[in-house]
């Protein structure tokens, strides 16, 4: 008895031990036994390509912080008027941020832009059964022995075999989505631009006689990044002159960075601007000459008294003095 009591603890731990090791194989076993996946059996499952990304044609333009009608009609070569009207803009000193403006005519070659839509190819799934005796796996009738007579004779006799079906030609393959896309493409650039209006658009600087401004000292040159046009000194109430015939399209000081500034559209391809004035003298929609007097030199929204002069082509600033006369 004594032995036996000695010993128990010492088997009441063996078969704790041994239970617990039993649980830990059951659970990881249980635990490599992943679920197998599900199979959709039968029908066809239509694979969808990933949604297009939004897209803004290149006649649209997205208004952002920042941003007046003003100024999104100068760097699109426009008068605001037009610009307000073919976008049904009663107030051209409200514009949200996130709204789309069209910034050509509506009809022209330009505005129409093929947009590619989502393509969806259809992928067809195999249908099959787990049943071994659904129809889909049976297999052809064993053959069986008819016993012999005349009957039986005659009629295998007069059986022909069917005649077998002409197998139809494949369909022609889809075209891939690319190829798609990119004859949409093709069809776009495809089209003929619109013909400039004889009566107001020029084809180049050749048909524009330039002439300076103002007579002051050129203090800044064109940059790209850093300045859109040149810097003429001068005095205040120094004569601001118009570069060239045209219609004042703007008036005003609506434009940050500008001060009084005035507009002038050429043609259809050329505008010129002319910033920090003192006085404006011409009102827009008015027509002006070459060398008429417009305005008076000042320091308005400057750090000094200049002229900011721009000449921009189809909206795009471009260097004043490769067109202004050398002096």
């Amino acid at each position: 008895m004594n032995v036996l009591t000695h010993h128990l603890p010492s088997q009441r731990r063996w078969r704790r031990t041994v239970g617990s090791l039993a649980v830990t194989m059951l659970v990881a076993a249980c635990a490599s036994h992943a679920p197998a996946p599900y199979v959709e059996r039968g029908g066809s499952t239509a694979v969808a390509a990933a949604p297009a990304p939004a897209v803004v044609p290149k006649d649209v333009y997205v208004v952002k912080k920042g941003d007046t009608l003003y100024g999104i009609a100068l760097d699109n070569g426009l008068d605001y008027r037009e610009l307000a009207s073919w976008n049904g803009i009663e107030n051209p000193n409200l514009i949200l941020v996130g709204q789309q403006l069209r910034v050509k005519a509506p009809g022209t070659a330009d505005s129409d832009v093929a947009v590619a839509k989502p393509v969806v190819l259809t992928q067809s799934v195999e249908k099959r059964s787990l049943d071994g005796n659904s129809d889909t796996l049976k297999r052809g009738p064993k053959g069986g022995k008819e016993p012999y007579s005349e009957q039986a004779l005659a009629a295998a006799k007069s059986t022909t075999p069917a005649a077998t079906p002409k197998t139809a030609d494949p369909a022609p393959a889809a075209a891939p989505a690319a190829t798609a896309v990119a004859k949409a493409e093709a069809k776009t650039e495809a089209k003929t631009e619109a013909k400039p209006d004889s009566k107001t658009d020029a084809a180049g600087p050749d048909e524009i006689s330039w002439q300076w401004p103002a007579t002051g000292k050129t203090i800044g040159t064109f940059s790209e990044a850093a300045n859109k046009g040149v810097d003429i000194a001068g005095k205040a109430g120094d004569a601001i002159l118009a570069a060239g015939d045209g219609k004042v399209v703007y008036s005003g000081s609506g434009l940050r960075g500008y001060g009084k500034l005035v507009i002038i559209k050429h043609n259809g391809t050329y505008l010129s601007a002319y910033a920090h004035n003192r006085a404006i003298l011409v009102k827009e929609g008015q027509a002006v000459k070459k060398g008429q007097k417009i305005a008076e030199m000042g320091d308005s929204d400057a750090d000094q008294v200049k002229l900011h002069f721009e000449i921009r082509r189809q909206g795009k600033p471009i260097d004043p003095l490769k067109y202004l006369p050398p002096r």
